[in-house]
C-alpha cells in the first residue's frame, strides 16, 4: 500500500492512498469463494457453480464486501502512518472507479480528507497588560439595596376607607373583545382574564388601566378602550384595539416596614441593628464588586492573548459550539416561560453571530491547553471529587449519582480538562502586569 499526505490547511490533511492489486485480488478472490460456497444459483448443485458464473451473478454485492474489509483498513493504517488524530469520521472517496471493473488487475486509489488539530504556536503569554475595572460601592448603593429589602419585606393591606390611588395594586377580573375588522375574515376570541393583579402606574402597564381604574373601589365595573402599540409585547395583542370590561375585586396598598433595628433584626440573627445590615450590606456589594472586576480581567485578558495568537481552528468543533450555544440560547427562553417556537427570531442570522462567538470560544480553549502542556500543569483526583461534589451540590443530587454519570459518559475527563484550562488562566492571571482602576458606577452601567 502506497500512502502520501498532502497539507491542504493547518486543520485539514489529504491522504492519497494505493492499494496494491495482489492485496485486491486476494480479498476479491476470498470473498468470492465465500459467495461460491452459499450461493444457489441455477444449474448448479448448492456451492458447486463456478468462481467466474458466481461473480457475474453477485457481482454488485461481492465488490461492495471487497471495499468494505479493504478501504477503512487502509485508511486506518495511513492516519496511523502519518501520525494524524482524525476530529470525527475521515471523508473517504474512490479516486478511480474504473478499477472496480477490473478487481485485481489495476490498484484501487482512495483519496481521505481528514480533520485534524493544529498546532498551535505559543507566542508570549505572560506579562500581558490588563485593566482591573473595579466597581466603586457607595452610600447611595447601600441605599438602593436596603431599599430592595424592604421591597420584599413589604405586605399588601387591602385598602377600605378609599378608592383606588397611584400605585395601589388592584385585582381584576377582565372581559375583552378586540374591536375594528378582523384579519383575513378570521375572528378573534374574546378575552377573558380572572384574578389579573394590576399595580396602577407600574411598570409595563397600559396608561389605559391606570386611567380608568384610578378611583375605583371593590365591586366596581369599568368599561374602557385599550389601544395597544405595533411593539406591544405580546404579539396576539401588538396593534390590536380591545374593549375591556373589569370587575375590581379588591384594591390594596402596599405598606414598607420602618428601617429601624426591630426591623433588622427580623432579617435574620446576623444583624442586630440597621448599622450591622449597612455593614454587611456594603461588604456584600464589595465582594461582588470584586468577583465582577476578576470576570471582566479574565475576559479581557482571554481577548488580549487571542489577539496575538490567531490560527485556524476545526471547523467541527466550531460546529459543535456553535450548537451548544444556541442550545444554550433556547434552553434559557424556555426557562423564562418564553417558547421559542412562537418567537420572531431570524434562527439562521443567530447561529451565524454564535458562530463567531463559538470560534473564539474553541480557538480560546486551545491555546489554554497548549498553555497547560507547556506548564505542565496536572490536575489530581482529589480535585476531580471536588468539583464533582460541587456539581452534586448545585444540583442537589447525590454525589453518588453524579459520579455515576458522569463515568459512563466520560464526564470525568471532560471535568479534568476545565479544571486544567481554569488553572492555566489563574497562571495567565498571576503573572500579568495588572493595572487598577476604580470606575464610578455610572461608568460601569454604561459598560455593561
Amino acid at each position: 500500500m502506497k500512502t502520501e499526505c498532502v497539507d491542504v490547511s493547518p486543520t485539514r490533511k489529504e491522504i492519497k492512498i494505493e492499494i496494491d492489486p495482489a492485496a485486491v485480488r486476494a480479498t476479491y478472490d476470498r470473498i468470492s469463494d465465500r459467495y461460491a460456497k452459499q450461493a444457489k444459483v441455477p444449474g448448479f448443485r448448492p456451492g458447486h457453480a463456478p468462481r467466474a458464473v458466481v461473480r457475474t451473478r453477485y457481482k454488485n454485492e461481492i465488490r461492495a464486501q471487497t471495499l468494505q474489509e479493504l478501504v477503512p483498513d487502509a485508511v486506518n493504517q495511513a492516519i496511523d502512518k502519518h501520525e494524524l488524530t482524525a476530529l470525527g469520521e475521515p471523508d473517504v472517496q474512490l479516486d478511480n472507479s474504473e478499477a472496480l471493473e477490473k478487481f485485481g488487475e489495476e490498484p484501487i486509489s482512495v483519496k481521505v480528507n481528514v480533520e485534524v488539530l493544529p498546532k498551535v504556536e505559543l507566542r508570549d503569554y505572560k506579562g500581558i497588560e490588563v485593566v482591573r475595572k473595579t466597581r466603586a460601592i457607595t452610600e447611595t448603593n447601600v441605599d438602593e439595596m436596603l431599599e430592595a429589602l424592604r421591597e420584599t419585606s413589604a405586605v399588601m393591606q387591602p385598602v377600605e376607607d378609599r378608592a383606588a390611588a397611584l400605585g395601589d395594586t388592584l385585582t381584576v377580573n377582565f372581559d375583552g373583545k378586540f374591536l375594528g375588522e378582523a384579519i383575513d375574515g378570521a375572528e378573534e376570541e374574546n378575552i377573558k382574564a380572572d384574578e389579573v393583579e394590576v399595580t396602577l402606574g407600574g411598570k409595563g402597564v397600559q396608561q389605559e388601566f391606570t386611567d380608568n381604574l384610578i378611583g375605583a373601589k371593590a365591586d366596581d365595573e369599568k368599561t374602557f378602550i385599550v389601544d395597544y402599540p405595533q411593539d406591544f409585547s405580546s404579539k396576539g395583542l401588538a396593534g390590536k384595539r380591545v374593549e375591556y370590561t373589569a370587575k375590581v375585586t379588591a384594591v390594596r396598598v402596599k405598606e414598607l416596614p420602618e428601617v429601624d433595628d426591630e426591623w433588622a433584626r427580623s432579617l435574620g440573627e446576623d444583624f442586630d441593628s440597621v448599622k450591622t445590615l449597612r455593614v454587611k450590606i456594603r461588604d456584600d456589594l464589595e465582594k461582588r464588586a470584586r468577583q465582577e472586576a476578576d470576570h471582566r480581567l479574565r475576559a479581557e485578558l482571554m481577548r488580549n492573548l487571542l489577539k496575538g495568537h490567531q490560527f485556524e481552528v476545526p471547523q467541527s468543533l466550531i460546529d459543535h459550539q456553535t450548537s451548544y450555544r444556541l442550545e444554550s440560547v433556547v434552553r434559557d427562553m424556555m426557562e423564562r416561560g418564553v417558547d421559542p417556537r412562537h418567537q420572531e427570531i431570524n434562527w439562521v442570522g443567530a447561529r451565524a453571530e454564535l458562530k463567531v462567538q463559538a470560534e473564539e470560544d474553541v480557538r480560546g480553549s486551545m491555546l489554554l491547553e497548549r498553555i497547560a502542556d507547556e506548564e505542565k500543569i496536572e490536575i489530581a483526583n482529589e480535585e476531580i471529587e471536588a468539583e464533582i461534589e460541587a456539581i452534586a451540590r448545585g444540583s442537589q443530587q447525590p454525589i453518588e449519582q453524579v459520579s455515576s454519570v458522569l463515568t459512563k459518559e466520560g464526564g470525568e475527563r471532560s471535568i479534568a480538562n476545565r479544571l486544567r484550562n481554569r488553572k492555566a488562566l489563574d497562571l495567565l492571571v498571576e503573572n500579568a502586569r495588572v493595572i487598577d482602576e476604580e470606575l464610578p458606577e455610572e461608568r460601569m452601567k454604561d459598560e455593561g
